[in-house]
């Protein structure tokens, strides 16, 4: 019954608006969201919490079993859930993106998140934003977009939404820190980033929210598929 249910992936490297337009998309269309990214950092936040070492593959794989995690979307913005607390504003966080990267490279990890994932899928459809939503998680999905951004731009968002939370980062730090992690998620063993064959590119360089927004529902021939 599940795979009837209609399927939008939206995947693409770290700060190419992949969260907020698969959400505004999902709002548009009436559908469910799935950020998959959400639950990578949500295990590392659980790692940290419990101090384990994120170069010990048994101990993550364990802990990815024993975290529980939950979406709140009954707010403006997504809140996230782990064991039972609200860790939205820690996943936003570079330390819970740099620690979700190197916990995503694990397979083991990779395989118990896959059902989690696959959960989501229920009607009336599914918007899903990650980075292997459209190659491995949904394959069958029925509409693919693969978001990218240059390294400065995707860097410079992060950088002014750091800053308007008040966080202490620099450019440089912050681009540093974009071409490592599009190193290791592009040339990592399992899943590596990459773009779905049947995927639609679109680049959002210079472009405005509502611009991409419309750009990706143009795609679906009815917006009540």
């Amino acid at each position: 019954m599940t795979a009837t249910v209609p399927v939008l992936t939206i995947d693409g490297p770290s700060g190419s608006g992949k969260g907020t337009i698969s959400r505004a998309v999902a709002q548009q269309l009436g559908w469910h969201y799935l950020d998959s990214g959400a639950l990578y950092r949500a295990v590392g936040v659980a790692a940290g919490w419990a101090d384990l070492d994120l170069d010990d593959g048994g101990a993550l794989v364990r802990c990815t079993f024993d975290t529980t995690i939950a979406f709140d979307e009954s707010g403006d913005e997504l809140r996230v859930l782990v064991n039972g607390h609200d860790a939205t504003d820690e996943l936003r966080t570079e330390t819970a993106g740099a620690a979700a990267s190197a916990i995503a490279a694990i397979p083991e990890v990779r395989a118990a998140l896959k059902d989690r994932q696959r959960a989501f899928r229920v009607a009336p459809g599914l918007v899903a934003d990650g980075r292997d939503m459209g190659t491995v998680i949904f394959p069958d999905a029925g509409w693919k977009v693969f978001l990218t951004a240059s390294a400065e731009e995707r860097a410079d968002r992060r950088y002014k939404q750091l800053k308007n939370k008040g966080v202490s980062v620099t450019m440089d730090g912050l681009l540093r820190e974009i071409l490592a992690r599009d190193a290791r998620d592009a040339n990592r063993a399992v899943a590596p980033l990459r773009p779905a064959e049947d995927a639609v590119r679109i680049d959002t360089t210079g472009q405005g929210i509502e611009a991409v927004v419309e750009r990706v529902l143009a795609l679906l021939p009815a917006r009540n598929v």
